[in-house]
């Protein structure tokens, strides 16, 4: 067996953001100032982390997050980043470029709630999942091929902390649930798609959850740069690889963000 963890950030501020108008895919904004800020923060908030892998959706409001904690990083700042389409944001067609409360009207005028709603040309949220489900195909693989290196007779041994152990409750630390694991992934993404794989990996994969942490917690929008974390254990089967533990650390932590609020 194989553990590893997977920190999920989202992308700084952009303007569009701060103007709260839908980016989606179609429309690619750079990060503001205040995002610039934001991926500072994260970024020496990150900064011990050695990340083996780095993944980030190739629209530019991830990739310059992405490199900012990179540049800030004091063991990964050589990690080459992957970008990757099946991280983009969710695509919300037609509501892309106008103002959110837009989307809410046309959810309200369709009979739904404004989360379940797709406007025309956008994707569903079993559309964003099944990217998701992609990307983590994808990602366990890479997990395997690279860095597992089991010795002689060791099938079945745990290699690094054991998943399925109870989570401790968060204590604001960037390193928490990384004692004994050996290797680590970074994803920076974007709101919709997080709170889209933060629920499958919950809800659908059964992810064990931190001692005392609300659903409304886990499953809030991440702010900005808000940081997440889950620690996986994989083993493999004639298939592929396959998933034995899951095991949430927490989510939509925010905890680097104070200094850049008192700057702004």
């Amino acid at each position: 067996m194989f553990t590893f963890s997977l920190t999920f950030v989202r992308h700084g501020e952009t303007q569009y953001n701060r103007d709260r108008l839908l980016q989606g895919q179609g429309v690619d904004t750079p990060l503001s100032e205040t995002g610039l800020q934001q991926a500072e923060a994260v970024g020496r908030y990150l900064r011990g982390i050695t990340f083996n892998d780095v993944f980030a959706s190739n629209l530019q409001r991830a990739i310059r997050t992405a490199e900012i904690i990179l540049t800030n990083s004091a063991h990964s700042s050589g990690t080459e980043m992957v970008l990757e389409p099946l991280l983009r944001e969710r695509g919300f067609g037609v509501a892309e470029g106008r103002p959110k409360d837009d989307l809410k009207n046309m959810a309200n005028a369709a009979g739904q709630s404004c989360r379940d709603y797709t406007p025309p040309g956008g994707e569903t949220l079993d559309q964003v999942k099944l990217r998701f489900k992609k990307f983590l195909k994808v990602l366990f693989k890479r997990m395997l091929d690279e860095h597992w290196r089991p010795a002689p007779g060791e099938r079945g041994a745990a290699n690094g902390a054991e998943a399925a152990g109870p989570g401790a409750a968060p204590a604001g630390a960037a390193d928490d649930g990384l004692a004994g694991v050996p290797v680590h992934a970074l994803v920076v993404s974007h709101g919709a798609y997080i709170r889209v794989a933060v629920k499958h990996l919950v809800e659908d994969l059964a992810s064990l959850l931190p001692a005392g942490v609300k659903m409304s917690q886990l499953f809030s929008p991440s702010p900005n740069t808000g940081v997440s974390r889950f620690v996986f254990t994989l083993s493999r089967g004639e298939g592929g690889p396959v998933l034995s533990a899951c095991r949430c650390v927490f989510t939509n932590r925010k905890d680097h963000l104070g200094s850049v609020a008192a700057a702004v």
